[in-house]
């Protein structure tokens, strides 16, 4: 009695399709179900229905929620019988041919004696290798992961936690990055609902309550949109309430730190207006945002032109804010329809897409990047840093748009324009003011960088990189630069020609100390057998800083000579200076970088003899 149900179900899936596809693709996707239901007969699901139920969903929301082809859905319904019964690849590729053998391929798990790195990781990585050929593996495996989500219920509570922390680390982002909107916010609000069932049942219910209320306060102000597009000519534009859920809501809790009366943006409104060819899509969402403006305060700054500047996933919309009567801000959306539709369809809604295709050939590069210098950046963390954070939009001086991850800085900005420029970054104009490349950019930040060839990279630059390019780039120069035979001392900071000793660390490593050191001290009165004998020798690739504090008689131009003496004198950079004056003595801290301890001696010595000064040594904190 129950397969006769579910044939009814692949009737009314094929019934829908015969009026897109041909008579002879209906008959390939017939012939694959069937093979499919012979090869399931004997598997159920862990909720006890049979296991063909799976591959007809799969089928469905391929055929249905992605319009895709014939042949990705006839390898939907063929998705799992290479990896779960006896059926080859071979067999697949002799009875439908060698593409929709490549699709189940793609999609099937291999078992290894031993993975690369982890099982987990080279599924992910098969799949994305598959985007150097095309992108309907990938729309397939989403479509698998997004069913496998909505019957997740019959799973134990740690398999849930498995399935979905690979939702929300791969599988929603990657949905977002194809501009699959629906299926991404679906993806990780099943994720965050097995996740943390109270929490998610706490704030679906708080949303709940909030959108009647805002269905009731805003129903005016909504009433007044639709009647203000009538008056211009748009007949059918009409207007929805969007809420944007419980997992964007709990993200912005705890991004913000506020609890979820205080969250902003939890639900917006959308005004849609048919395509036509009477206006340009910019033009109509131009004459709507006038339109709005004249009746209602706009809020400065709130407007983002997607239209103009589409995000990298193809997302496109004209957003304002506006002030109700009801004395809110409201963030309202101007979309087409065919924005609307592009929404939901994402990659696939329009063949000419053109913002998706520079994504994929970007990604293409990443990916065969990553191949040549795969031990550098951890897989992963490599793709996920590039490709799955929201993007932003920034141009150089000349105009030219460079997209980047959200939180990206300008160093990433440096390494995206080019690797030397990256190296020898120094410092970076933003909207014309001078910032350090440290800092992190805005959508729409005009960046131009100065880079001097005796900058090189320092460690702490991989904290403010975000982009694989950037990490990559630094991994590899940092790799090549030699380090310090041995860790210095926090404390007394030892410098090459002091008179120091040696003490072996739990990890093996050398701490070299000075011997007048009080940790020094501490530590041979526990640690005897640790001790070594060190050459702390100078070396020429070497700077180490030092803090000097100098004392002297107030007098005109002594700063100026202190810095002279420092700076051009001995060739030395300053990095931090600070100094105060009270009842004409003076008290100076100078921070500098030497490279021996006779140096430092020789800055001492030098500036002792600078007119006024009385007393000169170094700060050991």
């Amino acid at each position: 009695m129950e397969y006769v149900e579910i044939d009814k179900r692949v009737e009314e899936l094929l019934s829908t399709l015969s009026r897109r596809l041909s008579g002879e693709d209906i008959a390939r996707i017939k012939d694959a179900y069937e093979f499919a239901r012979e090869a399931h007969k004997e598997q159920r699901r862990k909720s006890g229905e049979p296991y063909i139920v799976h591959p007809i969903a799969v089928a469905r929301i391929v055929a249905e929620e992605l319009r895709l082809g014939a042949n990705p859905i006839i390898a939907a319904f063929l998705h799992d019988v290479v990896e779960d019964t006896p059926t080859t690849i071979e067999d697949i590729e002799a009875r439908y041919g060698a593409d929709v053998a490549f699709l189940v391929n793609v999609i099937t798990k291999k078992k290894k004696l031993q993975y690369d790195a982890s099982k987990q990781i080279d599924n992910y990585k098969q799949m994305l290798d598959s985007i150097h050929y095309d992108i309907r593996a990938l729309l397939i495996k989403l479509s698998d992961r997004l069913h496998n989500m909505r019957t997740l219920d019959s799973m134990r509570p740690d398999k849930q936690m498995k399935i979905a922390g690979e939702t929300d680390y791969f599988y929603a982002p990657l949905a977002h990055r194809l501009g699959l909107y629906h299926i991404k916010r679906e993806l990780e609000n099943l994720s965050f609902r097995y996740r943390c069932p109270r929490e998610y049942d706490l704030i679906e219910r708080l949303l709940a309550q909030e959108q009647t209320q805002k269905e009731q306060a805003l129903a005016p102000f909504m009433q007044q949109i639709e009647e203000m597009l009538q008056k211009c000519g748009i007949y059918m534009g009409r207007t929805e309430l969007c809420c944007r859920g419980p997992y964007n809501t709990w993200k912005k809790m705890h991004a913000s730190g506020c609890d979820f009366r205080h969250v902003e943006g939890k639900f917006y409104v959308r005004i849609i207006y048919p395509n036509t060819h009477d206006y340009s899509e910019k033009d109509m969402s131009l004459k709507i945002y006038s339109m709005l403006t004249d009746r209602f305060k706009e809020k400065p700054g709130s407007v983002a032109n997607f239209i103009d500047s589409p995000k990298e996933n193809g997302y496109q919309s004209f957003h304002v804010k506006l002030l109700t009567a009801n004395g809110t801000w409201e963030e309202v959306h101007i979309s087409s329809e065919r924005m609307v539709r592009k929404s939901q369809f994402g990659c696939v809604a329009e063949s000419t897409e053109t913002n998706i295709t520079n994504w994929l050939e970007k990604f293409k590069l990443l990916l065969q990047d990553m191949a040549h210098h795969g031990k550098e950046v951890e897989y992963m963390e490599g793709v996920t840093s590039s490709f799955y954070n929201d993007d932003i939009m920034v141009f150089t001086p000349k105009g030219k748009c460079v997209i980047l991850p959200t939180g990206a800085t300008a160093l990433d900005f440096a390494f995206e324009i080019h690797s030397e420029l990256g190296a020898h970054a120094q410092y970076a104009r933003i909207n014309g003011t001078l910032c350090s490349i440290k800092t992190v950019l805005k959508r729409g930040d005009c960046v131009e960088i100065g880079q001097n060839v005796n900058v090189s990279p320092k460690r702490d630059w991989l904290e403010h990189v975000s982009t694989y390019k950037a990490k990559s780039h630094l991994n590899r120069i940092l790799c090549k630069q030699r380090k310090l035979p041995y860790e210095r001392c926090e404390n007394c900071h030892p410098l090459p020609g002091d008179e120091v000793i040696g003490f072996v660390d739990p990890d093996g490593s050398i701490k070299v100390h000075r011997r007048d050191c009080k940790s020094a001290i501490r530590l041979a009165s526990q640690r005897g057998d640790d001790i070594v004998a060190v050459n702390f020798e100078e070396d020429g690739d070497f700077l180490y800083p030092v803090k000097v504090n100098i004392i002297a008689v107030d007098r005109y131009h002594l700063l100026i000579d202190l810095i002279d003496c420092i700076t051009n004198k001995l060739k030395l950079s300053l990095k931090h200076l600070h100094t105060e004056c009270h009842d004409e003595i003076v008290n100076c801290s100078v921070v500098f970088s030497v490279h021996s301890s006779a140096e430092l001696q020789e800055v001492i010595s030098s500036v002792s003899q600078i007119d006024g000064v009385d007393e000169v040594s170094q700060r050991i904190e």
